[in-house]
């Protein structure tokens, strides 16, 4: 079964929290509300995410703080973040959070359906950067199979060049255990 897209929402107040989850209703994505920075930072340590709403302007921590620390890990840099202000249309905030890493900047009040239809993108990529993953990991366990299975009909072809019945039966045994995918 395929785990569900998170977006973390990330706001300190709690109505455009609210808001936010109503915006996103009825897209498949769960989403995970957090009031400050620092604890955003603490669900990113143990959830993943195929999507932070963050808002620019909140105390102690500020989004463009938060997003620092968001693309200076490891686990998280890859995250797309798009930052939620009420600040006025000032280009050296929007600049400022392009230059944190985000992906977008919106000001309020923004329109919803676009929002929705940012959203629903980067939910889409996670998914199928999902599904590609474990396409590859399937491709690996069949690569290593393949090669348990050459190994051993290398080995067997061998013994049965050495023209003795014991090598013989070796050779069987090892090409029964690699039909059945037994250990030789």
């Amino acid at each position: 079964m395929t785990q569900m897209a998170k977006a973390l929402l990330v706001d300190d107040r709690r109505e455009n929290l609210m808001a936010l989850e109503a915006i996103l209703q009825g897209l498949p994505v769960q989403a995970v509300a957090v009031e400050s920075g620092e604890a955003a930072l603490k669900q990113l340590l143990v959830d993943d995410f195929a999507v932070i709403l963050l808002d620019a302007q909140m105390p102690d921590m500020d989004g463009f703080e938060t997003a620092g620390h968001i693309k200076r890990r490891e686990r998280t840099r890859h995250v797309p973040i798009i930052f939620l202000t009420a600040a006025d249309r000032d280009a050296q905030l929007a600049l400022r959070g392009y230059q944190v890493g985000a992906v977008d900047y919106l000001t309020k009040p923004f329109d919803p359906w676009v929002l929705r239809a940012k959203v629903s993108v980067f939910v889409e990529l996670w998914v199928k950067t999902r599904q590609l993953a474990a396409q590859s990991d399937l491709v690996r366990e069949r690569d290593a199979q393949w090669r348990v299975l050459t190994d051993a009909v290398d080995e067997a072809t061998a013994l049965l060049r050495a023209d003795d019945p014991a090598a013989r039966d070796r050779a069987m045994e090892l090409l029964e255990q690699a039909r059945w995918g037994t250990p030789s």
